[in-house]
This record gives C-alpha cells, sequence and structure tokens, in this order.
C-alpha cells in the first residue's frame, strides 16, 4: 500500500517508530456437520506469504477464529478444530520470524449469563494452548487475542466491570500460560467506553496477573475518529484528536490508571455486530 503522496506504507510506519503488522487470515467458512459453527481458512498458501510479508517489512500477524455461544455450541469438533488451526498459523508465522497474534474470539451474540461465558472460554483457551504446545509452538514469542468474559448482548441480567473483570482474569489464570507475555483484548462489539472501563477493572483487579494485559480494539478505538472525520479532508484534525483521547484513555487502562469519561463522537455507542465476520 502506498500513502497519498505515493509513499510506501510500511516506510512510513517505520519513520515513525511504528512496527507494522498484517491480518493474514481469509475469513471464516462453514464448519460441516455443526450447527452454524465456521472454521477459518488461509493455511494453504500462509507460508509463501508470510515470507513475502516478512521481506515487505510486516513483523506481526494476526489470525481470527470465532466460537459461538449455544444450547449446543461451541461443539467439540468447533473447539478442536480452530485450535489447530491457530496452531498451525502460529508455527508457520514463527518459522518465518513473524510474531503471531493467536485470536480465539467467542462472540458475544446470544442472552447467556457470565457464568456460560467464562466456562466457554475457559475451554476454548485450554485447547488452543493444548494445541500450541502440540505445534512446538515457542510461547515467549506469541501474542493472545482474547474476548473480554462478558455475558451475552441479550442476557437480562447486567455486570458490573468488577465482576466482568474478576471472571476474565480466573478464566485467563486457569489456561494462559505466564510464558506467554501479553495479552491484547478485543472489544467484542462493546462501546469504546465500555470497552475501556472493563479493561481498566481488569488491571486494577488485585490477583496474580503475569502477563501484559492491555488492547487490540478496532470497533472500539476507531468508531469516534470514523464518526468525526466521516471521510471529508477538512474533519482530518477532528478525527486524529478522537484517536489521541481514546488511545489515550486505553493507555490508561492498561494501567489501571483511567478514570472513566472520556468522550467522544462514538462513545457511548452500542458497537455491537450480529455474527461479526471481516
Amino acid at each position: 500500500q502506498e500513502t497519498g503522496s505515493h509513499r510506501q506504507l510500511f516506510e512510513l510506519l517505520k519513520h515513525k517508530g511504528i512496527i507494522p503488522g498484517i491480518k493474514v487470515d481469509k475469513g471464516v467458512v462453514p464448519l460441516m456437520g455443526t450447527e452454524d459453527e465456521c472454521t477459518t481458512q488461509g493455511l494453504d498458501d500462509l507460508a509463501q506469504r508470510c515470507a513475502q510479508y516478512k521481506k515487505d517489512g510486516c513483523h506481526f500477524a494476526k489470525w481470527r477464529c470465532v466460537l459461538k455461544i449455544g444450547k449446543n455450541t461451541p461443539s467439540p469438533l468447533a473447539i478442536l478444530e480452530n485450535a489447530n488451526v491457530l496452531a498451525r498459523y502460529a508455527s508457520i508465522c514463527q518459522m518465518n520470524a513473524i510474531v503471531p497474534i493467536v485470536e480465539p474470539e467467542v462472540l458475544p451474540d446470544g442472552d447467556h449469563d457470565l457464568v456460560r461465558t467464562a466456562k466457554v472460554t475457559e475451554k476454548v483457551l485450554a485447547a488452543v494452548y493444548k494445541a500450541l504446545n502440540d505445534h512446538n509452538v515457542y510461547l515467549e514469542g506469541t501474542l493472545l487475542k482474547p474476548n473480554m468474559v462478558t455475558a451475552g448482548q441479550s442476557c437480562p441480567t447486567q455486570y458490573s466491570p468488577v465482576d466482568n473483570a474478576r471472571a476474565t482474569v480466573v478464566a485467563l489464570q486457569r489456561t494462559v500460560p505466564p510464558a506467554v507475555p501479553g495479552i491484547t483484548f478485543l472489544s467484542g462489539g462493546q462501546s469504546e467506553e465500555e470497552a475501556s472501563v472493563n479493561l481498566d477493572a481488569i488491571n486494577k483487579l488485585s490477583a496474580r496477573k503475569p502477563w501484559a494485559l492491555t488492547f487490540s480494539f478496532g470497533r472500539a478505538l476507531q468508531a469516534s475518529v470514523l464518526k468525526a472525520w466521516a471521510g471529508k479532508d477538512e474533519n482530518v484534525a477532528a478525527g486524529q484528536q478522537e484517536l489521541i483521547k481514546r488511545a489515550k484513555a486505553n493507555g490508561d487502562a492498561s494501567l489501571g490508571r483511567y478514570g472513566g469519561g472520556t468522550a467522544g463522537a462514538a462513545a457511548a455507542e452500542g458497537l455491537f455486530i450480529k455474527d461479526h465476520a471481516y
């Protein structure tokens, strides 16, 4: 990719001290024999692509797998298949000197409560780390990008940020080895402010947390930016200011120092998208 001035984007990022990375999966596809579950495609040519990405200046990658909570899901097949796909991806990345971000997302769709999300998240993460071990992945050279443990979007019970933080940390304690250096949470359809407040609560919680706990938000970092910018050149500065505000809020939350209340063009708007795929 090039900038408007025809400069290679990765060169511009490198000049500004930003390490470039790339999403390498090719999207989700149906998993036959299951109740509308899926797996992620893109392994066939991944080694060749990673070799080229490394030459082009990328030093990390991400790959997203999706698990759904329902009456009979996630099934053992979906958990095993997606764990092995993530492990194979991570192994191929490391063969090409690229740091893999491992992303097993348990979707927030449904009316399940916090306990159900916690149990599913623990099962999924346990399977992922078993597969990573089986594939001889070097854990110290990986990052985990999981969902926070929150109730389903349609759950009638409202849980506090402290409830969410406690459930999240316990799930991680039970499944993620301390060799993993960092956990970078996805926002999973939370509003910008919800995601920041929950991340702050996770870092404030008094508990054993041998990993860096930070953010890798998409919608919850960009919603206010995109709304303020609106695709217009005259709004670029306004969009940049929104990004700075949200980045500062999440940076503080990563240290357990966020007080809440950062306003934004879309800070309180719900960002949930049913069966979110990209």
